[in-house]
């Protein structure tokens, strides 16, 4: 193993092209640690609120990521065998330690997780925190159960299209929000029954299809949309809060008589590695393998293109996961 490595370093919040490449010294793992050659990562709008100087409790400089994929290393522990394929996410990366931007990364045994694919590391990458968010929000924050209808606020991301992939699997009705109609067709080709174009009163377009309302919702847009999104769930049914593609997640002056709907139930979700059963990652790949479910991927960026992906994540123009080949 070679004794640097390279590595996407933020210095201070700033523009994409405050991410600079450096080489740093090949992380040592401790027991209970797990040294990971990353063969990809996934983007994700955390690291985008941390770039912008939004996200608490960062120390700089600072290697970015929440997310990797690659394989085992060094495990000093004996958790996991050397060249083990392994997922691992969130756990502080990117944060209070060194992230998955990087062509190693260390992160304690706990929030690693093993597979076996022969899928490419490209759309491998994507899968993680994009799964076990959607997992996590379908289970933890809804309590969906098969056969119920559920709403997805800001459809085309990658949580969007993973949870659509997943509630269509436990055979629940999708509605799903774009709000460009050029994208409709990617939320089709997933299964989607209803594409709703976002005009900001999605709750009417809802109603003239399910009178009642939907049985469950799912918020990844943030706050601005969130008393919209209430409105379209029926009484007893259930809003999971988890994402914030706006970048706005406080709620001003908030008057929960005024502000929710009577008898709608409002969540959250914000999970850890934990919350993704190895189980469910294997089952996940196995169904994308034989082609019966598909990695929502909107493009693959090389190492040396993070500036070029990270303006693209800031714009939001794709449909589904950004990725980073290492």
């Amino acid at each position: 193993m070679t004794e640097t490595m390279r590595a996407v370093v933020l210095d201070a919040p700033g523009p994409p092209e405050a991410l600079v490449i450096r080489d740093l010294p090949v992380p040592t793992p401790q027991p209970g640690w797990v040294l990971i050659e990353v063969k990809a990562f996934g983007l994700n709008r955390s690291e985008l609120h941390t770039r912008l100087g939004l996200a608490e409790g960062v120390t700089f400089p600072r290697v970015i990521g929440i997310e990797a994929t690659g394989v085992v290393a060094a495990c000093p522990g004996g958790e996991f065998e050397p060249g083990q394929q392994v997922v691992t996410m969130m756990g502080g990366m990117g944060r209070q330690i060194d992230g998955g931007y990087a062509e190693y990364t260390c992160v304690r045994a706990e929030h690693v997780i093993a597979f076996s694919s022969g899928l490419e590391w490209a759309t491998l990458g994507a899968v993680p925190e994009m799964l076990q968010t959607a997992y996590g929000s379908l289970t933890v924050g809804l309590d969906a159960q098969p056969g119920q209808s559920i709403l997805i606020r800001g459809g085309t991301s990658s949580v969007g299209m993973a949870t659509a992939i997943l509630a269509k699997q436990r055979g629940m009705t999708v509605f799903a929000t774009t709000r460009d109609p050029a994208r409709a067709a990617s939320l089709t080709a997933i299964g989607v029954d209803h594409v709703l174009v976002d005009d900001g009163d999605v709750s009417a377009q809802v109603r003239a299809i399910a009178p009642a309302g939907v049985d469950t919702a799912l918020e990844l847009v943030g706050t601005p949309t969130l008393p919209d999104t209430l409105r379209c769930v029926r009484v007893h049914g259930v809003v999971c809060f988890t994402g914030m593609l706006s970048n706005e997640w406080i709620v001003r002056d908030f008057y929960p008589i005024g502000y929710l709907p009577q008898g709608v139930r409002l969540t959250a979700y914000s999970g850890e590695a934990g919350d993704l059963p190895a189980g469910v990652l294997q089952d996940y790949l196995d169904v994308v393998a034989a082609g019966r479910a598909q990695v929502p991927l909107d493009r693959a960026y090389a190492f040396d293109e993070i500036v070029d992906a990270h303006r693209a994540l800031e714009h939001g123009h794709g449909s589904g996961k950004l990725v980073v080949t290492v």
